[in-house]
């Protein structure tokens, strides 16, 4: 079985791994052929690290792969626009040579117009081989998507008239990547036989959509809903909400012309992928180093601080001073968190599971000064340096309220595609939990954060968590 799933996977990203492969040994081509019309420039490089001439290419050449990894070079590469793959090349091989001007002594013996000069040639070389080989191979591809080979398998959610058309521009239209393998019938509303869909090609229902998309290893999910069936539209996002398959939504033409949807329209039809994480790699790099960096120091210098209030804790109320408690992470992996104690010891021994509210008995004089000033937070920081948890990203939940919520609100999941945080924008923008209809609200802000995250809008909602500390605005 874990055979099978590596398999899958290694199919899922045949693309990013083929390129990488290919673009490493063009590198290293590249480093060969530079060498060839520049002997014994770049040698700086190999003396301090004591490297050999190759070996110094095989550096040079994983140096090159991370940029372009973190510049998102390897993200949607499947029947990308040979255009859109040229720009990609040029703006990570710029970014790359841009660091080694400033990092490489190319020879201490020549001007520095020299080193540059050489610098760019380096590049030229780099950028020209790489740019005609992604050209080469997505020639080839789309070669081969025009005769059908090689296609993603998808299904298409709808059994209406639009449902048929999209098929058939599929169809016609091979270079979009989709080999239809049926029809997903929504709320049991029976195919259309005249303007829309034949039963046989029917291969089941949306409530057993996770099934089909196991036994089918579907790729692709195209939804095709008719302009009456909107409101099924929020239920379906909800049952495929999975980050292996990739979701597009066929927009009607009301959308189109209210420019309501941002869309990519290829040979005639327009296509809105919902894309669970906007945040490039690069950014998402920085924001690990940054989530790192901050809570070690942060941890370092209010440590003595922490000790006193974990002092303050015990003998202020039976009990340890640090709460644990098991929360829902990324992707529905279980984590430990840890908090200071600001409740009785066993608090929720008899009650089960309950939501804070406003004048808690339960909470210690102590604890609520705690809380007010968000302190009960801070062990945490531990959990960001383990990596479960991010300074900034939607609270994470307990086990019994994620069930229970992802029941009851629709979209709720969507929460779990990122790493929760310590802060994040439903806190800054709405109170406490104290009933169901808080948590919705709440899921609003978590997902606008989902959908548009970025490093300033982190840095937005830290700046606004300070203000609402030095306020004392926690609860």
């Amino acid at each position: 079985m874990a055979l099978q799933v590596t398999v899958l996977k290694l199919k899922r990203y045949r693309e990013v791994i083929f390129t990488s492969v290919l673009d490493f040994l063009i590198i290293l081509a590249s480093w060969f052929v530079f060498h060839s019309f520049y002997p014994n420039t770049m040698n700086i490089l190999i003396q301090d690290f004591n490297l050999n001439f190759i070996t110094g290419g095989i550096v040079m050449s994983f140096y090159w792969l991370a940029v372009f990894v973190v510049m998102g070079s390897y993200k949607k590469l499947y029947l990308v626009s040979r255009l859109d793959e040229f720009l990609k090349v040029l703006k990570a091989s710029l970014l790359g040579v841009l660091i080694l001007y400033f990092i490489i002594n190319v020879n201490e013996n020549i001007s520095i117009s020299e080193q540059r000069s050489i610098i760019v040639a380096y590049w030229a070389t780099i950028f020209v081989l790489l740019a005609i080989n992604r050209f080469i191979v997505r020639t080839i591809q789309k070669y081969y998507a025009q005769r059908g080979k090689g296609l993603h398998r998808a299904v298409i959610i709808g059994t209406g008239q639009t449902a048929r058309a999209a098929y058939e521009d599929l169809n016609r239209n091979k270079t979009l990547g989709m080999q239809v393998l049926g029809f997903i019938q929504v709320n049991g509303r029976m195919p259309d036989p005249i303007h829309g869909v034949k039963e046989e090609e029917v291969i089941g229902k949306l409530a057993d959509i996770k099934q089909i998309m196991e036994e089918h290893k579907v790729q692709e999910i195209l939804v095709a809903l008719e302009p009456d069936r909107r409101k099924d539209l929020v239920d379906v996002i909800s049952k495929v909400d999975t980050p292996e398959v990739s979701l597009k939504l066929l927009p009607d033409f009301y959308q189109l012309v209210s420019g309501l949807s941002k869309t990519n329209q290829i040979f005639g039809l327009p296509l809105v992928e919902i894309s669970p994480e906007p945040m490039p790699l690069w950014e998402k790099t920085i924001k690990r180093v940054f989530d790192i960096l901050v809570s070690l120091l942060f941890l370092i210098l209010t440590f003595p601080f922490l000790i006193i209030i974990g002092i303050a804790i015990r003998l202020t109320s039976p009990g340890p001073a640090i709460y644990k408690q098991k929360r829902v992470g990324r992707n529905g992996k279980m984590f430990t968190i840890y908090k200071f104690r600001t409740m009785l010891n066993n608090a929720e021994k008899h009650s089960g599971p309950t939501w804070a509210k406003k004048d808690d008995p339960r909470v210690t004089k102590l604890g609520y000064w705690l809380r007010k000033l968000r302190i009960d937070e801070i062990p945490q920081l531990i959990n960001v340096l383990k990596g479960d948890m991010s300074l900034v990203g939607p609270r994470p939940e307990r086990p019994h309220f994620v069930e229970q919520f992802s029941k009851q609100i629709p979209l709720y999941t969507r929460r779990l595609r990122v790493r929760p945080g310590i802060t994040g924008w439903a806190q800054v923008k709405w109170k406490y939990d104290t009933s169901l209809d808080d948590v919705k609200e709440k899921t609003k802000f978590d997902l606008f954060y989902i959908e548009n995250a970025s490093l300033r809008m982190d840095a937005k909602i830290l700046i606004n968590t300070i203000i609402t500390i030095i306020k004392g605005k926690g609860q």
